[in-house]
């Protein structure tokens, strides 16, 4: 059976993609499938260069959601006590040290289904503190409204980070406390407001190819896809729905970080949670796949994560370095050939 017709030259500048061609290119043979991502890549990012940003959780535990991979969740049986939200000055302390160690975007996520009111001068605070270190800034704290997301912008929030986890008709198999369309309508109110949005998804939910497919289709098809796009292997918490779920294979997940990179080529690929589980090959796999972001530190909100001295031995293994602050293409880099870089056309 002939495949839609992709071109690399199309993929780039397109706004719109059907689920066959997205489905097209998942089953490439998975050597074609990474030169064409590779390809795409060059196009828009020094491949040799990876974003490092540091994540805090700012409020942990006690969330009344029930997503059925977070030990956050009041309603599991993961041990995690709630703790109240930090301190501004601690906050600010700890991004200066995430600063001075090398990351340039620094992300603060609340277990909260959305912020209360009360809370708001505090969070706008540590974005505004934040901010002031000279760092991008990024924030998860659930569903927002207008009014909230006016203030977090006007503060000076870059980013506001909020996944669809999973495709739509998997998402109920996941979290039944608030809907997909929720989602969406939160991504929508951050980018109404000027934010840029992070949202990508989790591997190992349960899912099948194609939800992993129609996760990337919903992203990409947003008026404008995320500027960052996480893309996660879940961790399984004890105590938690999915503490015995089956583990991802690790061909297939950089297969979709492969197709992340195509599908959304100008956008940050974060190769995320589950670091810990992945081999150093796997990771150098997910680098050439596209993925061109990692967290730096021993802890992402709750579950662990490689140190930073082993991430460093890897980047320096590999010839890479850290991204500055603001960093795309860098403004030094040779204008790449784009005649030799062309993909062919998939028929």
């Amino acid at each position: 059976m002939s495949s839609p017709a992709i071109a690399a030259d199309t993929a780039s500048a397109r706004k719109h993609w059907t689920g066959a061609e997205a489905r097209a290119l998942h089953d490439l043979p998975f050597m074609e499938l990474l030169f064409r991502a590779q390809t795409v890549h060059r196009r828009h990012f020094d491949p040799n260069r990876i974003q490092l940003s540091r994540l805090l959780s700012i409020k942990t535990g006690g969330c009344p959601e029930d997503c059925g991979y977070c030990s956050q969740s009041a309603r599991h049986g993961s041990g995690l006590s709630a703790s109240k939200l930090l301190e501004v000055e601690r906050v600010i302390a700890e991004a200066r040290k995430a600063r001075d160690a090398g990351a340039t975007r620094y992300c603060m996520g609340a277990a909260w289904r959305s912020p209360k009111e009360r809370d708001m001068d505090q969070v706008v605070a540590m974005v505004e503190g934040v901010k002031a270190l000279g760092m991008e800034t990024c924030m998860t704290l659930g569903m927002l409204n207008g009014d909230q997301a006016r203030r977090l912008r006007d503060a000076g929030l870059d980013y506001y980070n909020h996944n669809v986890d999973t495709s739509e008709s998997h998402y109920a198999n996941v979290v039944t406390t608030r809907s997909f369309a929720d989602r969406l309508d939160t991504l929508a109110v951050v980018r109404d407001s000027g934010i840029k949005v992070c949202s990508g998804g989790i591997l190992g939910l349960g899912e099948g190819h194609q939800d992993r497919v129609d996760m990337l289709v919903t992203l990409a098809n947003l008026p404008e896809p995320p500027h960052s796009v996480p893309i996660n292997m879940l961790i399984a918490i004890p105590g938690t729905p999915m503490e015995n779920a089956e583990a991802v294979d690790p061909i297939d997940f950089v297969r979709t970080i492969a197709v992340a990179r195509i599908m959304m080529p100008e956008s940050h690929v974060r190769l995320s949670a589950g670091r810990t589980e992945m081999s150093d090959e796997m990771q150098a796999l997910c680098f050439f796949a596209g993925a061109n972001s990692i967290f730096v530190g021993d802890t992402l909100l709750t579950a662990g994560n490689p140190d930073e001295d082993k991430d460093m031995r890897l980047l320096a293994k590999l010839g890479m370095s850290p991204m500055v602050a603001h960093e795309h293409m860098p403004a030094d880099a040779p204008a790449p050939d784009r005649a030799a870089m062309q993909v062919p056309i998939l028929r």
